[in-house]
Formats: structure tokens, sequence, C-alpha cells
């Protein structure tokens, strides 16, 4: 699939400056081109993995398996299986994860015809990572990338994790990553879309590498992600419940043909920016009070480029020229909004963008439990404007007893931002941890979760590391 366009977490870089913190992540957005990550001194054990010797990904078109010491990132750093830059601002600085997991990994790809990812040279996309822990507990978590990263972009806040607790673990790119993922497919919509085939490709993979190292089918399959990669748990649990019991949506973005979306709170953000727009325009558009000490920093290195490459995706006739065959080549193009934009409004575009849109949309119909988190001072993804409207239709969809909703108080859209505001914010990640303990709990003991509540920011105490939903 050929046409491309960047997500909302190219996250900030922790214990840094505003100045720095902007450079840093447009350039890991601007990163269209490159080189695999450093292989360093490598965490190969050689001979001494469990199991068969040979796994093969059914479907793969190409794949490479290794025996690793370490499937951490506290092992993997500075190596080919895995890659730092890619998961920069998704966590705060001060978090502490698991370590010691040893096992396979398996890093390939589907057949594509785009090749946004470069990693590990192959210039080739639909790459997925899978690793399998040597002491397994018969379970499988699958995500996908968040914004426009990589299959190694939630290793640090989801991989490090799950598989210290015995769950094998899969990921996917979706098919299309960079700012210039719209360019990706024939028509509007179809690099989005191909985000929730790319998952089910992977999942239905996943479960068959499982068995073949282990000897039988996992027993539990959960979905998880974060923004994007939390839009794909949505969609996955609302189309092919069947393929998993249950999953957690940390702020997943929410599509919708006639909004609200991105493209009905984003315009108001980029019209405030250009002084079109005042704040009491962004609070009807969903931006919450006590979030505006992160309305210029989002304004710099977000608002712009996420909605005119989204926009690019499903309605490429609004300003042909911008973005244009690229979101840029520097970092002030990439970052720069359209003019246009500030004016868009998806009720006046035609009906052919609400089909592009229908091809993505969510409808709260979820087949299996789900628990959503979302920060009250997400500045991207606003929760009034997303995950309060996703539990809404989700009741209104009769599905309310399979769903737990949880607003973070003083989370935002990355938790890097933390280290910019210690005293303002609190990371989502021990949050997500506390969500999936308690997912699996509801699942395979039958303990439900506790209700939909605001999950207050303490005073004091490791708000890094822990975070009690109850």
């Amino acid at each position: 699939m050929r046409r491309t366009r960047t997500g909302p977490e190219r996250g900030p870089g922790a214990r840094r400056g505003p100045v720095t913190v902007l450079l840093a992540t447009a350039l890991a957005a601007v990163a269209v081109t490159g080189a695999a990550p450093a292989s360093g001194a490598g965490p190969e054990r050689g001979a001494g993995c469990a199991g068969p010797e040979r796994l093969r990904v059914p479907g793969a078109e190409h794949q490479r398996v290794a025996c690793l010491v370490d499937l951490t990132t506290a092992g993997l750093a500075g190596t080919a299986y895995t890659d730092m830059a890619d998961q920069a601002g998704l966590t705060a600085a001060g978090t502490r994860n698991p370590s010691g997991v040893p096992g396979r990994q398996v890093d390939g790809y589907f057949p594509d015809d785009s090749s946004f990812n470069t990693t590990h040279g192959w210039n080739h996309d639909a790459q997925f990572v899978i690793r399998l822990p040597e002491r397994w507990n018969g379970g499988l978590v699958v995500t996908g990338a968040p914004g426009t990263r990589k299959q190694y972009a939630a290793d640090t806040a989801i991989s490090d994790h799950v598989l210290s607790l015995g769950y094998a673990y899969a990921a996917t790119d979706k098919g299309n990553s960079t700012v210039d993922f719209y360019r990706d497919g024939k028509r509007p919509g179809d690099a989005v879309a191909e985000w929730n085939r790319r998952t089910t490709e992977l999942t239905l993979a996943a479960k068959k590498v499982v068995a073949q190292r282990y000897g039988k089918a996992p027993r539990r399959t959960y979905v998880t992600g974060i923004s994007n990669g939390g839009y794909l748990a949505r969609w996955q649990l609302e189309n092919r419940p069947e393929l998993y019991d249950g999953g957690v949506d940390w702020e997943g973005s929410l599509w919708t043909a006639d909004g609200p979306s991105l493209l009905t709170s984003l315009p108001t953000a980029v019209a405030h920016g250009t002084g079109a727009a005042d704040d009491a325009a962004m609070y009807r558009a969903g931006f919450a009070r006590g979030s505006e000490f992160l309305w210029e920093y989002h304004r710099t290195a977000y608002w712009g480029v996420t909605q005119k490459t989204y926009r690019a995706e499903f309605d490429p006739s609004y300003d042909p020229a911008c973005p244009g065959a690229s979101a840029g080549s520097t970092v002030e193009e990439i970052l720069a909004p359209c003019a246009s934009d500030a004016r868009y409004d998806l009720q006046r575009r035609p009906a052919s963008v609400r089909r592009a849109l229908e091809k993505v949309a969510l409808t709260g119909r979820i087949g299996k439990p789900m628990l959503t988190l979302h920060g009250d001072l997400d500045t991207l993804l606003p929760l009034a404007a997303d995950s309060a409207v996703y539990s809404r239709m989700i009741d209104r969809a009769g599905a309310g007893r399979l769903h737990r909703f949880y607003t973070v108080a003083g989370g935002t859209h990355t938790d890097g931002l933390y280290d910019t505001h210690p005293d303002r914010l609190r990371p989502i990640l021990p949050c997500h941890r506390s969500a999936f303990e308690a997912l699996t709990a509801w699942v395979e003991r039958g303990t439900p979760p506790p209700a939909d509540r605001t999950v207050a920011r303490p005073s004091g105490g490791d708000v890094v590391n822990a975070c009690p939903l109850r």
C-alpha cells in the first residue's frame, strides 16, 4: 500500500529543557530513513533456549530468531533487538522496570509494498517483534506502535512488564510509520485501516508461534496499547473479540465518521496558536481547564503536525499543497501547521471524507472486557472529546458491563512530560500496570475491577512507580 501521514506521540526526552525536548521530538519524528539500532556487544546466548530450534511465523516474508540472555530493555538497550530512540518520551525518567527475562526473540516482516520502516536496514513495513520468555505463564500480550512509531516503541512501557510476568509478547509497526504515513494506501483512510489489519495478522501469527514454542496455544490473549495503540485495542475488541480475552486501552485515539476526533478538536488548537481562537473556544473543543501550562509546548510540537497529517490521510483534497508529498524535510517544516487547518470544519466537508473515516470508525460495541485509562490533562487527545465520549458510546451500545473507565488526575498524553512538570503531572504507566493486573483478575478469577472513577493524584509517595486503582 503506498500513499503516507504523524502520530501524536513522538514524546519529549527526560530531564531536558524545552528547546532540547522540542528538537529531540521533531528529530525523532523526521527519522523517515536511518540505520538499524547499533549492534553493540550483543545479548546472544547461542544454544540454550528450550523448545524446538526452528520457529516459523506464518505468513512472514522474512524472519530471524535469536536466543537472548535478557528480553527486556535492560539487556537489549544498545543492540539491534530494540530501539531506545523510538521509545523517547513515553516513560518518566524514574520508571523502574524489571529485567533478567531470558528467551527467544523473533524479528521480521510480513509482505507489504511500502518502506517507511528502515529498522535493521530492511526498508520494509509490516515489521514485527515476538518475544517468548523461557518461563511462560500461558498468556500472550499483543500491541501496536503508538503514534507513528515502530515495533519497539512500547518496549519500556509494556513489553518489559508483561515479560516479567511470564507473558509472550508481540508488537507491530502497524504497516506504516513516520510523519509521512499518509502517503500509504490507494485511497483516503487506507493507511489507518491497515493498522487494524496488521494487528489482527500479527495476533493470529503470534498465537501459532507460541504454540510452536511451548507445545500449546496461549490460554489467554490480551491486547493493549498507548494512543494509536489504544485505538487498536478498542477496534480489535469491537471487531475481532474472538481473538482476545480482554484489553487495556491507554488513552486510545477516537475515530468516528462525524466526530468527535482529532479532526474536530485540533483545528481549534491550530487556530488558537495563530490567535484566531480564544481560550473559551479551546474549552468548548474539549481541552481541559488547568491544562493551559501545556498548550505552548503542544502548539509547537504536536498540534500542527498531527492535524495536517491526519487531515491529509482522510481528506487529502482539502489542501493538496499542505502537507503535500511529505510533511517536511526539516524540523521546522515538519512541526509547522498548515495555515488552512485553522479553518478546517469536518461538518462542511464532502461525504467522501466520512466514508474514509467510516473505514476506521469505532462503535463502542466491544465484545470482551476492557479497561480504559485517560489523563485529565491530555492536551493532544482531550479526555472530554475522546475517552469520555467513547465510554458513553460503549454504554449506548449495551456493552457497559464489559468496560471500566479511569480518569488519571494529572495524567497527560506522554509520561515524559512529568520530568518537566513533576509538581503538576503524574505518569500513567504505573496506572496501566495496575489496570492490567485488574483486567487479568477480572478475566481469570472473576474479580470485578473497581468501578469507573478518577484516580487521584497523591500529594506524596512514588507517583512514577505506584498507582493503586482502588
